[in-house]
């Protein structure tokens, strides 16, 4: 079930407890063929507007953790993608390449890349829905 927050005082946005979340503002969840998946947080696709252009990692690609490995573009500006966890892309999300709008209709499922990793507990190295929440009204 979502949990709703206030930030800015004026926006209402969803954070879904089922995700884990960086710093970076991207979401991941393990799927049901034992990968994960990758997007941008709501929070983020707020912050950039309307999304334009999705740059994704490469098929393959080895993943540092925090290092960039992809862009996304907006009417207003760019904005790195940033690496969860070590790990490899093993797909890229076509209909987010074909249609960049689907992040902003629905962030958390518009799924940019899905990657694999040897981290047996991604918890333990990112933010679990409350601590995800308490960074953005950090602010």
């Amino acid at each position: 079930m979502p949990v709703f927050i206030n930030y800015y005082s004026s926006n209402l946005m969803q954070i879904d407890p089922s995700l884990l979340f960086s710093d970076q503002h991207l979401w991941t969840k393990l799927t049901d063929d034992g990968f994960w998946i990758a997007g941008i947080t709501e929070y983020a696709q707020d912050l950039l507007g309307d999304i334009v252009f999705v740059d994704p990692p490469k098929l393959e690609q080895v993943l540092e953790a925090g290092k960039p490995c992809g862009l996304v573009e907006s009417v207003k500006t760019g904005s790195d993608l940033h690496a969860l966890v070590q790990g490899e892309v093993v797909e890229v999300n076509q209909d987010v390449l074909d249609d960049p709008e689907l992040i902003n209709d629905k962030p958390y499922e518009a799924w940019i890349f899905k990657f694999k990793t040897d981290e047996a507990d991604l918890s333990t190295s990112l933010l679990n829905a409350e601590a995800y929440e308490a960074l953005i009204n950090a602010g």
